[in-house]
């Protein structure tokens, strides 16, 4: 039985919650270019959006349900939904607060303006009305709102306006009738129209403003009494039977219809609407005032990323960067004559995720190859990736992708582009009943002088150039023969029918992950115990895992020194006297999202590091396909521990430290110490072209200067392996 109290233990929904504040840190910094500030400003809402659709969405199920479970931190639902409300209250204050009073301004200053239409010319307002008339007005839907004319079915997320009206009787005499209205604002139309302006300006009205201006050009013959914007937000959650479904890609499919009708979970509607409405449309939608968000400014700001999208204002913008060519391939043209002379691990985006997509891309080609074989979760439909595959298919090799066609919000992508694979020949298959596929391997079998060789990627981030371009990920290119071997098992695994009979080098969820990764924090609990160096690094999205959090608790109390790199949720509380106090846990949110999962052990001074796709919590370990994988060579485990790790550790710019409460802070310099950006220092890295950090010092670890833990900020923490020279 645990020895661990509640009290150890931060709430799921909290600790996410805690990770978007710090997002919107980075909107209100300004330290940041103002673009990016915006990026952030927009991210924080696109996160709230399914923070709704998926887990507030998943507490009011269980309170409807009645069964009243308190989880591993002690509350239950309903005392988690009540914290989660009076919690989003404040972000999202904060959050229009930095709108109107940090970035509308000085985005006005920078001649970038959304306008109010009482702002506007008469030369504007002409060429708005024409605007309206010509692409507006034509896809509008007045719908009417009484006994004749139900409430409408509105989609997930979906503009609307909410009328009141009066209909004027057509001989001036008689009672006036009050009457409310819906118009539903498709998505085909931009929530932003910008203006012709033939200078450096660039001017935009809202698509709700502009509506809101001739809505009465809806309904002639009455008199407008007001306009709201309003929008709801669904359940989205795919709720599949897969052993119940004889065709997953159609039962997707089905639910993929569904989810745009989910429950309602939060009503947003502009702060000007009167209560009366307000009450009418809570009751409408089976919702109550604790699911009601009061918006003073854009409804939906992600849509404000237009604002930031295009080639305009570079000075506004992070400097551009163009990642390199990995160093271990640089001027090669046989890419598997440089996998065979030794490993290559590729660090993503700093290095160029082209490697990857050329390796496809070669295989295909290739007359030497076989077979290819891919898990794909988010490859976002790319051209080249899906391109490859076909290719080789017609260049006659067996090519199979295992899909995952249950990728959270991407499964109507999927479904598109698997069914563009399926028409050309590739083998899709959708892998195992009641497991999402969430690993990252690829597979090419090639023929040399007679003999098979096998080269595998495998990678902690998805087929995807595009988020490779945004997402901070590592990847190893090998082609030694058990990494082979294990990976054409894992395959027949995902493909065929078989148990699983474990692996030689690679470490699979649900299978064996969870109780390795336990039997490798006791061994360090071991070390400790005997006096040697005991040191664990992980560095992850999310932590939480109860079974692995009490591991580390126990680690912590034997003396092991732990360090977390948790970019998002993290219910392991830090600091606590007597269970975590040789626990520190920082988080990173910077130009490129932290997506890496890394695992360092330092087994008395032999130490061992592992990659790949699996985050430490319940359904990376339990209900998916995870795939990690031991970096072995020598020289690439001595760049992830000195360079990727020790200056990720380093970074006191951009790194927050947790406290026991679950609050972060951010990491400041100590004694005149310089200031650590990681990022930045990658870039510079990658840029530079140097090898790494210990080429440059010629020492096995390299000095770093680590901002100390939360409970000894006043003093210099002692110094760990990563900090000596």
């Amino acid at each position: 039985m645990s020895g661990f109290k509640p009290e150890h233990f931060i709430n799921r929904e909290l600790s996410w919650l805690e990770f978007n504040q710090r997002v919107l840190d980075e909107a209100l910094d300004p330290a940041n270019p103002l673009l990016e500030r915006l990026k952030f400003f927009t991210i924080v809402s696109s996160n709230l959006d399914e923070f709704f659709e998926v887990r507030v969405a998943g507490l009011k199920q269980e309170m409807e349900s009645g069964q009243g479970e308190r989880s591993v931190d002690g509350l239950t639902a309903r005392e988690t939904f009540q914290t989660i409300v009076s919690r989003v209250r404040r972000m999202v204050t904060d959050q229009y607060d930095c709108w109107r009073e940090n970035l509308l301004p000085a985005l006005a200053k920078h001649n970038i303006r959304t306008l109010e239409m009482d702002d506007l010319t008469a030369a504007d307002l002409g060429w708005l009305e024409e605007y309206y008339l010509n692409k507006i007005r034509p896809v509008l839907t007045p719908l009417a709102i009484d006994p004749a004319h139900p409430f409408p079915q509105l989609l997930n997320k979906s503009l609307n306006l909410m009328v009141r009206l009066e209909m004027v009787p057509r001989d001036g005499i008689g009672q006036l009738h009050k009457h409310l209205a819906v118009v539903q604002c498709p998505a085909i139309l931009p929530r932003l129209i910008q203006l012709p302006r033939d200078d450096a300006r660039r001017d935009y009205v809202f698509l709700s403003h502009l509506i809101g201006r001739f809505i009465a050009d809806l309904f002639p013959g009455t008199k407008i009494l007001g306009c709201w914007a309003f929008r709801v937000t669904r359940n989205s959650e795919l709720y599949i039977d897969e052993e119940d479904s004889s065709n997953l890609l159609k039962a997707v499919e089905i639910e993929l219809h569904n989810r745009r009708k989910g429950d309602a979970v939060r009503l947003e509607i502009d702060h000007r609407c009167p209560e009366q409405i307000r009450a009418a449309l809570l009751k409408t939608f089976g919702l109550t005032e604790d699911d009601l968000y009061l918006i003073n400014g854009p409804l939906n700001p992600t849509r404000l990323m237009m604002l930031y999208q295009g080639d305009h204002s570079p000075e506004l913008r992070d400097p551009p960067f163009v990642a390199p060519v990995a160093r271990a391939l640089r001027g090669r043209e046989d890419l598997f004559a440089a996998i065979r002379e030794r490993d290559v691990l590729l660090h993503h985006p700093y290095e160029n995720f082209n490697s990857v997509v050329e390796f496809l891309e070669r295989a295909a080609q290739d007359a030497g190859v076989f077979t290819i074989k891919i898990t794909l979760y988010r490859t976002g439909g790319d051209p080249r990736i899906v391109g490859a595959l076909m290719n080789a298919v017609n260049n006659g090799k067996q090519v199979t992708a295992v899909v995952e066609l249950r990728a959270r919000f991407d499964e109507a992508n999927n479904i598109q582009w698997t069914r563009q694979l399926e028409e050309n020949g590739v083998h899709v298959v959708y892998g195992l009943v009641g497991l999402k596929i969430h690993a990252k391997v690829a597979l090419v079998v090639r023929s040399e002088g007679g003999q098979i060789r096998r080269y595998v990627h495998l990678a902690t981030g998805n087929y995807n150039p595009t988020t490779a371009r945004l997402y901070t990920d590592i990847g190893l290119l090998t082609c030694k023969p058990e990494f082979g071997e294990d990976a054409t098992n894992l395959f027949n695994l995902l493909t065929g029918i078989c148990q699983f009979q474990g692996m030689k080098k690679l470490i699979v969820a649900p299978f064996d992950l969870q109780a390795r990764l336990i039997q490798l924090i006791e061994r360090e609990i071991g070390h400790a115990q005997k006096g040697l160096p005991a040191h664990i690094i992980a560095r992850m999205n999310s932590l939480v895992e109860p079974v692995l959090i009490e591991a580390l608790y126990r680690a912590s109390q034997a003396g092991v020194k732990i360090e977390l790199i948790v970019r998002g949720i993290c219910c392991l509380r830090p600091g606590l006297k007597g269970v975590s106090e040789n626990i520190t846990v920082r988080s990173i949110v910077d130009r490129f999202l932290e997506h890496s999962r890394i695992y360092f052990f330092d087994n008395a001074c032999q130490p061992e590091v592992f990659a790949g796709s699996a985050d430490w919590m319940p359904r990376n370990l339990l209900r998916r396909i995870e795939v990690v994988f031991p970096v072995e060579d020598g020289n690439l485990r001595e760049r992830v521990i000195s360079e990727i790790l020790a200056v990720t550790l380093a970074d006191n710019v951009k790194a927050r430290f947790l406290d026991a409460d679950g609050t972060y802070r951010r990491a400041r310099q100590f004694n005149g110490e310089r200031k650590r950006r990681s990022q930045a220092e990658f870039i510079a890295l990658a840029t530079a072209g140097e090898t790494h950090h210990v080429a440059k010092t010629g020492a096995k670890y390299p000095r770093v200067t680590l901002s100390p833990p939360p409970e000894t900020e006043a003093k210099r923490p002692r110094k760990t392996r990563l900090q000596k020279a």
